[in-house]
């Protein structure tokens, strides 16, 4: 069967497979490059104010935050895998929705990458 990834997020994503990196750059022949889709999945936020804290003369607000339904999230398509933010994927609990691995950096820090992919699918609720 054919997978095809549709990228969901609004970020191009760049995703190692079984290469390496070596000095902060990915080996080639070991990447997926995956454009977003135009197709956004989200997660509703509903936010609760709380009472702010001044820190060095600065006041900042803080807000408790409500997690809601998710929206953008076509439902599952056979050979399709669907990649979108970890909350997403979380809150989807689906086979086919995954959410970039573990980032990967260069040795400035610059995210350059993930390596694989995260499942967050816990069979039926």
């Amino acid at each position: 069967m054919v997978i095809k990834i549709k990228n969901l997020t609004p970020h191009p994503l760049t995703i190692v497979g079984d290469r390496l990196i070596s000095g902060g750059e990915i080996l080639k022949g070991g990447t997926l490059q995956v454009p977003p889709s135009g197709q956004i999945a989200r997660l509703a936020v509903e936010r609760t104010a709380l009472d702010p804290v001044t820190i060095d003369g600065v006041t900042l607000p803080v807000s408790r935050p409500k997690l809601g339904e998710i929206t953008g999230l076509p439902p599952a398509e056979e050979g399709v895998i669907l990649i979108v933010s970890a909350l997403v994927a979380e809150a989807a609990n689906r086979a086919d929705i995954f959410s970039p691995g573990e980032l990967l950096r260069s040795p400035e820090g610059v995210v350059i990458g993930a390596k694989g992919l995260c499942s967050y699918y816990k069979e039926a609720k």
